[in-house]
């Protein structure tokens, strides 16, 4: 930082000491402005230095008046007892009135929010004034250290229960009165959406299963049912495909074309009126496609807080991403990983599916169903998941020793864990040909 922008620095020396007089003089306001500042907030070292003491006392249930404070400060060896005495005793005089305690807080958080608005554009500057990376990290780089800087002005205090009643009963009237308007998204699969009841907002939806099982034809037939049913905006990172080959996939589930033919050019005349229909569907979609690979957490939120009207974000897959810092350890990298996409989901009030690798534990048992400890990389993926789906097909296993004889097109969806209910399996169809789940007959029952 240099000299001359150091010198002008937004600060209030005034409104500093009137927070900690106001402390000094009523320990009892310390508790009103405690969720407000932190001792970052003061801009002079002993300000910070006195803020952090009582907060300690605080913790400490220990009685706070400048006897006490002035007898702890000295202990830690940040005062002596003369200078601490007459600095103290001055600014507790200068006190307007206590009673202002709040304003004098909010004047101190603006005035830190100011100076880090300045030091996140300082860095901001340097790395593009260093033209090093591409263009398009140093711009989400500093649009997430603007965001912080956002975030961290938001202070939530205590939600009364009777409030919180009032908001959940109003809610669960507009359910009632409107059975098919509600606040999260359903899959479009009848028989799981009993189960699952819908993704919720700030879900996050993890999605495992084996190579080949169809986790990336499942999420994308989930996308695409929620892009047509709710007209919102969905977002799809592929970390493996390209905006092309998904697109492809896509375009044969919808069409009911093989992908052999899309790729090959062999298309018949039938073919290419259902293909007409489908992209004409699909074109009238919100669905955006973002093929970065090995994005990170902040990289996708950066993205995602341009949106609009978003409804769901699609990740496939899980193990395929960069935490964006420097671990060397890969369980802990994932499980960073995981953690930033709950909270990614929670801030933007969205639900977020993630498609996630399994380890080779399902080959080496007689039972091939995959169960919550197959999570590749990190038990921090289960923890971290509102909702934990596996797919899993018997024909996957055919050839396999101790393999029953398996049911053809028949998938089950087996849902391990689910924070707002319960758990379970629900079989579903499988068209391999065209990468597509379905309902099956008998779930369609409820639907007619």
């Amino acid at each position: 930082m240099n000299g001359d922008l150091s010198r002008n620095l937004p600060v209030s020396i005034e409104a500093e000491q009137a927070v900690l007089g106001s402390i000094i003089r009523s320990p009892e306001c310390f508790t009103q402005v405690s969720g407000l500042l932190t001792a970052a907030d003061f801009k002079l070292d002993e300000h910070q230095r006195l803020f952090a003491a009582m907060n300690e006392m605080f913790l400490q249930s220990k009685n706070m008046d400048p006897v006490t404070l002035i007898d702890a400060l000295v202990q830690s060896g940040q005062y002596d007892n003369k200078t601490g005495i007459e600095y103290i005793q001055m600014i507790a005089k200068g006190v307007p009135s206590v009673s202002n305690v709040v304003d004098y807080a909010k004047i101190v958080k603006g005035k830190s929010t100011l100076r880090r608005l300045i030091e996140a554009c300082e860095k901001s500057l340097e790395e593009a004034y260093a033209e090093e990376g591409e263009v398009s990290a140093i711009v989400d780089s500093a649009e997430q250290r603007i965001f912080e800087v956002a975030q961290d002005r938001e202070r939530k205090e205590f939600k009364r229960i009777r409030d919180v009643m009032n908001t959940v009963y109003a809610g669960l009237e507009f359910t009632s009165e409107h059975p098919g308007m509600i606040d999260g998204a359903k899959t479009g699969f009848s028989g799981l959406d009993r189960v699952l009841v819908q993704l919720g907002k700030g879900d996050l939806v993890l999605i495992g299963a084996r190579p080949g099982m169809g986790k990336t034809s499942f999420a994308m037939n989930v996308a695409v049912n929620i892009a047509k049913e709710t007209k919102k905006t969905v977002c799809v990172f592929s970390l493996e495909m390209s905006a092309e080959q998904l697109a492809v996939r896509m375009l044969s589930s919808e069409a009911l074309v093989n992908s052999y033919s899309l790729r090959s050019g062999q298309i018949q005349t039938d073919e290419w009126k259902r293909l007409a229909y489908a992209v004409s569907e699909l074109s009238n979609t919100e669905i955006l496609i973002d093929d970065t690979s090995g994005i990170s957490p902040t990289e996708m939120k950066s993205k995602l807080r341009r949106v609009d009207n978003l409804g769901l974000v699609v990740v496939d897959y899980l193990q395929l991403m960069q935490s964006g810092r420097n671990i060397d350890n890969r369980v802990q990298e994932v499980g960073d990983i995981s953690r930033n996409l709950k909270i990614m989901a929670k801030d933007l009030g969205v639900p977020v599916i993630c498609c996630a690798q399994l380890s080779r534990g399902p080959e080496s048992r007689t039972s091939k169903k995959p169960m919550l400890s197959d999570l590749r990389d990190s038990g921090a993926i289960e923890q971290d998941a509102d909702m934990v789906l596996f797919l899993y097909r018997e024909e996957y296993y055919k050839d396999s020793e101790g393999a029953k004889d398996p049911r053809p097109n028949v998938a089950e969806v087996i849902v391990a864990k689910n924070r707002h209910g319960s758990v379970g399996s629900v079989e579903m169809g499988w068209n391999g040909e065209f990468t597509k789940f379905l309902t099956l007959d008998e779930s369609k029952e409820g639907e007619q």
